[in-house]
């Protein structure tokens, strides 16, 4: 970094200063030319993770969407409000740790309904035949037929 005064020599650091949970960092630093002596401060910038809608379209992503369509699907339901957020907390980690700047919708809505599937096997049925659009009585029934056979 060059020194901001001088802008002859590099600004280098001599001491750190964080807190550990908490950002900015602070950072005393020295020109090597002329000497001054400065605070810089250090944040943390992510870049957004976008998801990559059915129509190719871009937005941000967007949690409280997923919460929303699981809070439908869970509607008269017995699960809680702490169980949906801890859900919700699951998938959205899961969608960065694979993803890194976008994520195809198709992968998130997948990773809600193993979640539904996994709590509540109504809510599950309710989102995915509005996820997968289902047509006709048989591509739902396909959908449940697996879950009958768990349950012989």
């Amino acid at each position: 970094m060059k020194c901001p005064f001088c802008r002859e020599g590099s600004f280098e650091v001599t001491d750190s200063r964080s807190d550990r949970d908490r950002f900015p960092i602070r950072r005393r630093r020295r020109c090597t030319h002329c000497g001054r002596r400065a605070w810089t401060v250090e944040q943390l910038e992510e870049a957004p993770l976008k998801v990559i809608k059915k129509n190719q379209s871009r937005e941000p992503f967007d949690r409280l969407k997923i919460r929303k369509g699981m809070e439908k699907a869970c509607y008269k339901r017995p699960l809680s409000t702490a169980q949906l957020e801890q859900a919700v907390d699951e998938i959205e980690a899961e969608v960065y740790r694979q993803f890194d700047s976008e994520a195809p919708v198709s992968a998130i809505g997948e990773l809600v309904m193993a979640k539904l599937k996994e709590l509540d096997q109504v809510a599950y049925v309710r989102f995915a035949s509005v996820y997968r659009e289902f047509k006709d009585v048989s591509e739902f029934v396909e959908e449940v037929q697996p879950m009958l056979g768990e349950r012989d």
